[in-house]
């Protein structure tokens, strides 16, 4: 493991940072895993269920996002019967995820790291772990550099409308900090209190419960572009994208 990858390990493992790491020459680790790639994609989770799970297979666990592509990721398991309903499937439900978002991904094979996704760990908690400024990787179109860096991703089918001083005419309202804009129409607020921490924990299933009451569009608050609010914005922008 590089000299980045080392730290970043020990500051935030077990947790939701996700390390891109070299693979090892000679790795049992399987192309379609990696893509055929020379790097590994890696994460110890915190969650003791899925610690459990991990313990119980012995070995390590190749494991995509239980939704269905480019849409909004899930946060309960009835988000996961949901998207994959018809399929053979067991669901283990542990409840509702604690961060809300994805893990941050960090590119961690080379000397200098890039974040490729923003996510439950902040960039200024990186780069005060790493004593750096790091970068987040743009990609190329169509070419992501991780998953859910699609241009249009966790999406859901209403058109999102951001950064709206209050809802329009048959606009449902995503709320953020103290306001009365929802009072009369279809709403949720991602935390009256304006925590960050706690928004990111409810901003997908917020998207999921909006987008089925109807309405022509979800009209969204200004979220602070600061902590969390980078990632929780990351996500907003490519729910908008080409819908709003």
């Amino acid at each position: 493991m590089t000299v980045p990858g080392i730290r970043l390990a020990r500051a935030f493992w077990p947790g939701p940072l996700t390390l891109v790491l070299p693979r090892r020459e000679g790795s049992p680790i399987a192309d379609l895993v990696t893509a055929g790639l020379p790097t590994v994609a890696m994460r110890v989770p915190s969650h003791p269920v899925a610690q459990a799970v991990l313990k119980a297979a012995a070995i390590p666990v190749a494991a995509p996002s239980a939704n269905r592509s480019g849409h909004v990721s899930p946060t309960l398991a009835s988000h996961v019967a949901e998207d994959l309903a018809g399929l053979d499937v067991l669901i283990l439900d542990a409840g509702a995820a604690k961060v809300g978002l994805e893990s941050t991904v960090v590119d961690a094979s080379g000397p200098v790291p890039v974040i490729l996704r923003l996510g439950g760990i902040t960039r200024a908690a990186i780069e005060e772990t790493l004593g750096q400024p790091v970068e987040i990787a743009s990609g190329e179109p169509g070419k992501p550099a991780s998953p859910g860096m699609l241009t249009r991703h966790y999406a859901p089918a209403t058109a999102v409308r951001l950064n709206a001083e209050a809802p329009g005419p048959g606009e449902a309202w995503l709320g953020f900090g103290a306001d009365t804009q929802g009072a009369w129409t279809p709403s949720v607020n991602l935390s009256p209190s304006g925590d960050l921490i706690e928004a990111a924990a409810n901003l997908f299933a917020a998207l999921r419960r909006l987008d089925a009451t109807g309405s022509t569009a979800i009209a969204v608050a200004p979220i602070p572009d600061e902590g969390l609010g980078e990632a929780i914005n990351d996500r907003l922008r490519r729910a908008a994208m080409g819908r709003a």
